[in-house]
């Protein structure tokens, strides 16, 4: 017996250490199979984390789980697997996630991974001096009495040499009612670690916005914020934080919510990204239009509309009208937050027509006719902002003279014209909100704006540019912040949109001040409350946490648990999770 467990032992050390070996390489590998039944995979810094929802983990790991079971196995495999283990539902042949291990096995991996950095174990076929390797963590599926999801190891090291192990039990319970005392806790510890004194440092998450679905069918954008806040010392359970926390706001956006004021601009941003894809690939994607009259039609009567005013005058009128009319129905705070401009030159009002209603290649070349006709025949000289450098707009200012260059429209030229336009009244558009909220001048937003960039690259800076609109709009509307935060926000958005690539899974982490965000928590129920004990050791350390979400993804609590759930429940109406981590430490000498 000993000797297999010495050789499973060598085992899993040398296959732990290849792929420990590997990922210092920059070898990009898949999980691995260990012993058949077993999955592991190695969790780099900055790859999603499974365990920090309860440990705030962030390091490198490893993570054990069972071997996920193909669609066609699982009729062989289910009636074994509802023996060995107490969650039998993920038997579906559904994508259920990540499996567990039964804690008995998750104990006897612990075992070996121990066994194989104890240097007291000279007789282990390991090269010596032994190389420590990242925390070991394996799910458990739940079916012990203490309701264990994970077990974990992590190594003490003392002068390059491994001196012990940390041994960890995290323990998961869904229930409805709840009893725990602080004290109960801080005692727990001190006699487990002989500890006389120990600190508590607690930790709350409050849900500020979460963006929900209209529908079923409705795919929603995911908008989430939330205010996380640490404070020590901890006196009770389910404390309020004190306002001397301190506090980070984290923001993400994604584009596209249909009540967001930005709507409207969002909608334009897609037509463009349409026709830089089309300009790019030479095939164009063209959307369901808005407008009930055909493209050529608007133009025309736009045109008509001019040649009465002959030719001169201010266009915007109508345009403005329909903007108002347009938001008539939308709260006043939110019209407050962003309001489209009303001052919209001769080419921006062609933008809203042409891109709510064109369908075709053959509309951009029926429209651009009709306008270039207009122009050369001197029916209209309509007024243009300063600045622009497209096609079309270099046409008017020669018609102004009486001479035009002739312009093929065949080709990408029509689809070129058009999404020049759109570019120059999009990053209006932006401008006139950052200049008018005091939130960035011209220099700092010269990175999104210049022209003197490929046009396809200008449009990819301006899809990063209404991803930080999004995102300071989203804080407008549900957390009010004062004018100083959401300009160190915007300064913030904008340094991380300089040096990487659109990204709107990115999470904006802002440090705010907790008497500036107090309205918006003191009064709610955290989503997640977690309290720290330890004596000075990070590594030795107790944590009760209570979330209001599944705190990990590989259990399957069933669903009748959550029967009670109301649209605007409290903490107490709804189920709830609680984790207790505790741990044992072991010196090897």
């Amino acid at each position: 017996m000993w000797s297999k467990m010495n050789q499973a032992a060598e085992e899993l050390y040398a296959r732990l250490l290849q792929g420990f070996d590997e990922e210092k390489k920059g070898i990009c590998k898949d999980p691995f199979i260990y012993e058949a039944d077993v999955q592991v995979q190695l969790i780099s810094k900055g790859q999603r984390n499974p365990l920090r929802n309860i440990l705030n983990e962030n390091d490198i790991i490893f993570i054990m789980e069972k071997v996920p079971l193909e669609k066609e196995e699982t009729g062989y495999v289910e009636e074994i697997q509802s023996e060995e283990t107490a969650i039998s539902d993920f038997s579906t042949g559904e994508n259920v996630g990540p499996l567990p291990l039964p804690v008995g096995r998750a104990r006897q991996l612990i075992g070996l991974y121990t066994m194989a950095h104890n240097p007291n174990m000279t007789h282990l076929k390991i090269n010596r001096p032994v190389t420590a390797l990242p925390p070991l963590w394996i799910r458990c599926d739940n079916s012990d009495p203490e309701g264990t999801c994970w077990l974990g190891a992590e190594l003490i090291t003392a002068n390059d040499s491994i001196a012990g192990i940390v041994l960890y039990v995290v323990g998961c319970k869904a229930d409805k009612h709840y009893s725990v005392h602080l004290e109960d806790l801080k005692n727990s510890h001190k006699k487990r670690h002989h500890l006389s004194t120990v600190t508590t440092r607690g930790f709350a998450q409050y849900e500020l916005f979460k963006s929900t679905a209209l529908d079923d069918t409705a795919s929603a954008s995911q908008t989430t914020i939330t205010l996380d806040i640490s404070w020590s010392p901890v006196d009770e359970i389910l404390e309020i934080p004190p306002l001397s926390s301190t506090a980070t706001l984290n923001i993400k956006v994604e584009s596209g919510e249909s009540r967001s004021p930005l709507n409207n601009l969002h909608r334009q941003l897609k037509f463009l990204l349409v026709l830089a894809d089309g300009l790019r690939t030479g095939v164009t994607e063209w959307p369901e239009p808005l407008e009930v009259q055909s493209a050529v039609e608007l133009v025309q009567e736009f045109l008509n509309d001019l040649n009465k005013l002959d030719g001169f005058g201010d266009s915007t009128k109508k345009e403005t009208e329909t903007v108002k009319h347009d938001t008539a129905a939308v709260e006043h705070s939110i019209e407050s937050v962003f309001t489209a401009r009303g001052d919209l030159d001769f080419a921006e009002q062609l933008w809203c027509k042409m891109s709510s209603s064109v369908i075709s290649y053959q509309d951009l070349v029926k429209c651009f006719t009709l306008i270039i006709q207009s122009l050369q025949r001197g029916d209209i000289q309509p007024w243009l902002h300063s600045g622009s450098s497209s096609l079309l707009s270099k046409l008017i200012h020669q018609s102004y003279h009486g001479t035009m260059d002739t312009v093929p429209l065949s080709g990408t030229i029509p689809v070129q014209m058009l999404l020049e336009i759109g570019l120059d009244k999009l990053k209006k558009d932006y401008i006139s909100f950052f200049i008018g909220q005091e939130l960035a001048s011209l220099n700092h937003l010269e990175y999104f704006i210049s022209p003197s960039i490929d046009l396809q690259e200008q449009v990819y800076r301006v899809q990063k540019l209404h991803h930080i609109l999004e995102i300071l709009v989203s804080c407008m509307l549900f957390i009010k912040p004062q004018h100083e935060l959401l300009f160190s926000l915007t300064q913030s958005c904008i340094k991380y949109y300089k040096q990487n690539p659109l990204n709107e899974q990115h999470v904006f982490q802002l440090p705010v001040r907790p008497i500036a965000m107090k309205n918006l928590y003191q009064s709610e129920k955290p989503q997640k409350w977690r309290v720290e004990i330890n004596s000075g050791q990070k590594k030795v350390k107790t944590i009760w946490q209570l979330s209001d979400s599944q705190p990990v993804d590989h259990l399957n609590f069933h669903k009748h648990d959550f029967s009670e759930l109301t649209l605007n429940g409290s903490l107490e109406e709804k189920m709830y999770f609680t984790n207790l981590v505790t741990c044992s430490q072991v010196h090897f000498k």
